[in-house]
């Protein structure tokens, strides 16, 4: 039996982009056995989805200080059905912003705490152009939280 690790993401730019194939690319480290991983566009996530997942992924840039609109329109959809069901999943996150990025990190807090999930990994949150070293951070976020799923 595998785990599912669900990414839900929202890479409007090259440099969310950049990051999500770093995270991508940890979570599907050939090293994880028995991690099934599955990717959602923030617009196409369902409830479903966040419910077959025993993990999360989640990658956002930061507008005018909060969330994108796409990953605030997942967490509206996913809360109320995936509150009691998801309580201890584990899950990790990274925000691309250019400034003020602690607004969507504190929204974040609140909307993971309501539902109960534990941060398996450290947010990375990059502002400007992602270095070598903050796309080193990526890959790590998506393979620690890729390697709390394995049996």
């Amino acid at each position: 039996m595998s785990a599912t690790l669900l990414i839900i993401h929202h890479t409007p730019s090259p440099h969310c982009q950049e990051m999500f194939e770093a995270v991508l690319a940890g979570a599907t480290d050939p090293e994880i056995e028995g991690v099934e991983v599955v990717r959602r566009p923030a617009l196409t996530c369902s409830p479903s989805d966040a419910l077959a997942a025993d993990g999360y992924l989640i990658g956002s840039p930061v507008n005018l200080g909060y969330l994108s609109g796409a990953v605030k329109h997942a967490f509206d959809q996913l809360y109320y059905p995936c509150l009691d069901a998801t309580r201890g999943r584990p899950f990790g996150v990274w925000l691309h912003g250019n400034e003020g990025t602690e607004g969507a990190v504190r929204a974040l807090d609140g909307i993971t705490a309501g539902l109960g999930w534990v941060r398996a990994a450290d947010a990375v949150v990059v502002s400007g152009k992602p270095t070598k070293a903050d796309l080193e951070a990526c890959w790590n976020l998506g393979a620690t939280v890729a390697a709390s799923l394995m049996e």
